[in-house]
């Protein structure tokens, strides 16, 4: 009995102080418990450290995850935020330039400013979740033979790649040819020293590498209970897109299919509707599970900025839709179902037919106004985000998709053809469209550049709005191409740009809170290249894809 109750008050003790500090005093004083203390617990109850590992997903979805609820910042809701921002960065998603645009910053690239808050939410979230993963890998014994541990462990090591990777891609060029330029800190468990300088990108890959390649080693046979944990077919999709990025053709291939074995590819029926809100879509490998009961403000999460379908929204409300870029939508052949998820110049889209919301049914919902919810549809609006369970719910409870299905059929199909199977990824890529998208579908490409522009086109469609518009840039190293000469252009002035790969201003810059609390970055070793574009700079500059 002495030593079960011993066991209890660690335990207790340990979970009340695991939040409160970054360092453990290494002697007993009152109620602090030593580094062996804490593994002591630990081993000897490890479900309690499941409080830890719902605490490690918890923070990629909540409302105010970086500057708390007292700042009620309506652009800080985790990582949903996060993918936000990287595709208001990129070519093919814009939003009107008005005061209600909470993201004006990340269309503008004034994000780059870095006493912004923008910036820092994205530093801000990620290093939060590293210090939830080092605490949890902290608490366990290195040489642990406790299966459910272990577990614990591959969670952790997975988040934290995961981390590290976001990250890296970031605030410094694609690893390939940029492996010596200085990425981000690497911060572990305990660090007491407030110098610590940008490790290179090859030093930050290093340990997204070593972690991920550990995690799925312990994830064998875990069975998650949710979809928002991480298990072993999760980790292999982190690892098919570091390898990806790191030009690791053949082992992002056999990386992603690995991840996607026993998920469905959403079917063009399932697409032919507003969707991407419900974590149990088959297609669904990762996700984030909102509840409706942490939703305490309906405008300030990802719903209300992306859905044009919500009861309440920065979106409906004031109009401050998010549209597709009209040199992407013109692309995109009329008989593919998913030209449907935007409306088009005269606020059609087939997707509208047969649905209603109040006294708005069919194409009148575009073009309609309701009263204190919903002003009319701008051209190019999209519609493939709907509202949670339906049209018109304020609730803004929706899941968000971090890891689907056809993200990774889309890597499998890359790093086929960049590793020489041309022919199997041409055959796998149509297969894809052909079959649940587009039944008139031919890919025309003959090499493996032709593969990998024509993969990114379908990524620039399929996954829109999901995250990965700046990213897939910055790894193919295209230029942002947002309007081309002598065609009309429906993105507003202060948004109308174009970059080319190797300018400075892609690269976001180290907040300065940072620079402030960590000694080893001053501001001379702050990314400076670039400078604030205007509106026309970069004319003439193509993608080599939607503009040629």
């Amino acid at each position: 009995m002495e030593i079960r109750n011993k066991i209890w008050y660690f335990a207790v003790a340990l979970f009340l102080l695991a939040s409160c500090t970054d360092i453990l005093d290494t002697e007993p004083e009152g109620e602090v418990l030593t580094e062996a203390q804490k593994k002591e617990v630990a081993e000897m109850i490890p479900e309690r450290l499941s409080a830890d590992i719902n605490g490690l997903y918890s923070v990629m979805g909540k409302q105010w995850a970086v500057y708390g609820d007292d700042a009620s910042r309506a652009d800080d809701f985790g990582y949903p935020a996060v993918c936000l921002s990287a595709d208001l960065n990129g070519p093919d998603m814009w939003s009107p330039d008005n005061n209600y645009n909470w993201f004006s910053v990340a269309g503008s690239y004034e994000d780059r400013t870095y006493t912004y808050a923008n910036p820092y939410i994205r530093w801000g979230l990620f290093y939060k979740q590293i210090k939830a993963a080092n605490d949890i890998l902290a608490s366990i014994p290195e040489d642990t033979d406790v299966q459910l541990l272990k577990y614990y462990k591959g969670q952790a090591l997975a988040a934290r790649a995961f981390d590290y990777f976001n990250l890296a891609q970031l605030f410094q060029f694609t690893y390939k040819g940029n492996e010596t330029k200085p990425a981000v800190p690497i911060v572990t468990f305990g660090m007491t020293d407030t110098k610590n300088p940008r490790a290179t990108v090859e030093e930050v890959y290093k340990i997204i590498k070593e972690d991920i390649d550990n995690a799925i080693a312990l994830l064998e046979g875990f069975k998650r209970t949710n979809k928002s944990m991480i298990d072993q077919k999760v980790a292999y999709g982190i690892r098919a897109r570091v390898n990806l990025v790191m030009n690791n053709w053949a082992e992002a291939a056999a990386d992603a299919q690995k991840a996607r074995e026993g998920y469905g590819l959403l079917t063009r029926d399932d697409v032919a509707k507003p969707g991407f809100t419900d974590v149990s879509a088959s297609s669904w490998i990762w996700g984030i599970i909102i509840n409706p009961v942490n939703i305490t403000d309906g405008y300030e999460c990802w719903p209300a900025k992306l859905s044009s379908l919500v009861g309440v929204g920065y979106t409906t409300a004031v109009g401050c839709y998010k549209c597709i870029n009209n040199l992407l939508f013109d692309v995109i052949p009329e008989t593919d179902v998913r030209k449907g998820w935007w409306v088009d110049a005269n606020l059609k889209s087939p997707l509208l037919e047969g649905l209603t919301w109040g006294n708005l049914s069919g194409q009148d919902i575009a073009s309609g106004q309701i009263v204190d919810v919903k002003i009319p549809f701008v051209p190019y609006t999209n519609i493939k985000f709907n509202a949670y369970k339906e049209i018109g719910n304020s609730d803004n409870a929706s899941d968000w998709c971090i890891m689907r299905a056809e993200e990774m059929l889309l890597v499998e199909a890359e790093g086929k053809a960049m590793s020489g199977d041309v022919a199997g990824a041409k055959t796998l890529l149509e297969s894809f469209v052909k079959g649940n998208r587009n039944p008139e579908y031919v890919c025309e490409a003959t090499t493996a550049d032709e593969m990998q522009d024509e993969i990114w086109l379908q990524r620039r469609i399929e996954l829109w709005g999901e995250g990965f518009g700046i990213g897939d840039v910055m790894r193919l190293k295209k230029n942002v191409v947002r309007f081309k000469t002598g065609t009309p252009s429906i993105v507003p002035d202060a948004f109308k740009f174009n970059l080319a790969a190797d300018n400075g201003w892609l690269l976001l810059r180290i907040p300065q809170r940072e620079i402030n609390s960590n000694t080893g970055i001053g501001e001379a070793d702050n990314n400076d290249g670039g400078a604030l574009p205007k509106s026309g700079d970069g004319a003439g500059l193509t993608d080599g894809v939607v503009v040629k």
